[in-house]
């Protein structure tokens, strides 16, 4: 194995990590997921051409083998019963609901929107990165971070709860009030916890 190749691989594990928190929603799963990455792409080093997207490879067998793990799983037990603990912060009882609230709202998304927005909004990656790792057009890409926070917004503003003709004066608006907080103090947080990681 060559210095580089090992130096990259080194490099590119916080972000593999997550990735695979995004797409299972589990810690110890995703550190499995992240050691079989490795694994992987170690056997498939010779594959690899030096000089090209070396992260989008990495993240591209990340995904490879969670859709694989997760058809292996189907067959034989349901995904649903594991245990959904991606968020823990230590801080005033608001901000522990807003982020209740926030990874609820993150497990309802369809898999490609939640690992699309979190590699785009959480690591900073580019359409064009987050289109190679998925295999899409860039189009595609940006269309499932859009869907993904607007999605995000509604469930988080209850707009789902509230229909355009159903409710009307103080009671919309106190509700939509009180929406929109949990909004911003789960931004907060999310923001808080993102400069404290």
């Amino acid at each position: 194995m060559t210095a580089s190749f090992h130096d990259q691989v080194i490099a590119i594990l916080p972000k593999l990590r997550v990735q695979a928190l995004a797409l299972t929603r589990n810690r110890s799963v995703a550190e499995d997921l992240v050691q079989d990455t490795v694994c992987n792409a170690l056997a498939a080093q010779e594959s690899f051409v030096m000089g090209t997207n070396f992260a989008a490879w990495m993240h591209r067998i990340l995904r490879n083998r969670f859709i694989s793990d997760l058809r292996k799983k189907r067959e034989v037990g349901n995904i649903d019963d594991t245990p959904q603990s991606l968020l823990s912060v230590s801080g005033r009882h608001e901000d522990r609901l807003a982020l209740k609230e926030l990874d609820a709202a993150l497990a309802r998304l369809p898999d490609d929107q939640r690992e699309a927005l979190v590699l785009g909004v959480l690591e900073g990656m580019s359409y064009q990165e987050l289109a190679d790792i998925a295999g899409c057009a860039v189009g595609t890409a940006k269309s499932r971070v859009f869907r993904a926070r607007r999605q995000l917004e509604v469930w988080l503003m209850g707009e789902e709860d509230i229909g355009v003709s159903d409710k009307t004066g103080s009671e919309s608006t106190t509700r939509t009030s009180s929406a929109r907080r949990k909004t911003r103090t789960a931004r907060n947080t999310t923001r808080n916890a993102q400069q404290t990681a």
